[in-house]
């Protein structure tokens, strides 16, 4: 038996259903009229045009409130999906020549990670001008969570969590060594041990307990320094060092500059010196619309002065 496929045209343009969402979110012609830039005679009319061609009623008219009928309800549904779905695809496609907007929320473990962050910034705004990268810095504290619930897009973590929804992209590595002033009784080492904190007031970022310096060098070493000062700012930490009130553990590319104006000397804590590794994470069902590949792909090309780029 031979079976003909009719293609029926749908009977609803994308303007009728753009106008029956609105209509149902503010439950008044009057005030879907204003959202949509429509007069209250020309929207009641594309709303009687929608339902004649179904031939059913979508609303309720009660007195001013606009109430939706069964079919109405299930109407809705699916106009929501239809119009998400070109929304999505509208967006990709006008990613494919730069045009795209949109937004990439971003957030570090560390606040110093965000003063290398303009060059990369600088190039990908040259070929998408019209999507914003907005970081979210209450998300410093702990950005892997924050990535989870739904609240970044990218994390930029050095020790990202074992799970199997993130997606970890190798980008580079950096050593982070004692920063102190030039008169400091270590500054005419050549290196550092544990054991010589154990006098001073180090500076740290807040919070406490999670100081690399305290937890992976000082710690395992049994040393507890002889005051912990809690900084939350990279430029206060190296004022602080420079006018001698304590030793800073911080990246060695983010203190160059002032090492290079002779405010800050800087040395290794041992022989091999502390060396971390850097990653961009994202959520890995996440849809990646061009713009937000192209913004990964320049995080893990652009990297740091005296930072050492990791491969894949």
């Amino acid at each position: 038996m031979n079976y003909t496929h009719v293609h029926m045209s749908p009977k609803l343009e994308v303007r009728h259903l753009k106008l029956l969402v609105t209509v149902a979110e503010e439950g008044s012609v009057t005030e879907a009229g204003k959202r949509l830039h429509l007069t209250q005679s020309a929207l009641s009319h594309q709303l009687r045009d929608a339902e004649e061609k179904l031939g059913t009623a979508l609303f309720l008219r009660l007195g001013r409130k606009m109430v939706l009928t069964p079919a109405g309800e299930r109407l809705i549904a699916c106009a929501r999906r239809v119009l998400d779905e070109l929304n999505n695809t509208e967006g990709q496609i006008e990613g494919l020549n730069g045009g795209a907007r949109g937004e990439i929320r971003l957030s570090t473990e560390c606040y110093t990670c965000y003063h290398w962050l303009p060059p990369v910034l600088h190039k990908f705004h040259g070929k998408f001008s019209k999507v914003e990268v907005n970081i979210v810095a209450s998300a410093t504290s702990n950005p892997a969570a924050a990535l989870l619930e739904g609240k970044l897009d990218v994390a930029i973590i050095s020790s990202p969590p074992r799970n199997k929804s993130l997606r970890v992209t190798p980008m580079f590595e950096d050593e982070l060594v004692l920063v102190m002033s030039p008169k400091h009784r270590l500054a005419s080492a050549s290196q550092a041990r544990p054991k010589d904190l154990e006098t001073e007031t180090i500076l740290i970022y807040p919070p406490r307990e999670e100081s690399t310096l305290i937890n992976k060098l000082l710690k395992p070493a049994g040393v507890e320094a002889q005051r912990v000062i809690e900084v939350p700012l990279t430029e206060a930490i190296v004022e602080l060092a420079g006018a001698g009130t304590g030793i800073g553990f911080l990246a060695r590319w983010a203190v160059a500059p002032a090492v290079e104006a002779g405010k800050v000397v800087v040395r290794p804590l041992s022989g091999r010196g502390f060396r971390r590794q850097w990653y961009a994470v994202t959520l890995r069902h996440q849809p990646t619309p061009p713009f937000l590949a192209e913004f990964l792909n320049l995080l893990t090309n652009v990297c740091p002065k005296s930072a050492r780029r990791m491969s894949a």
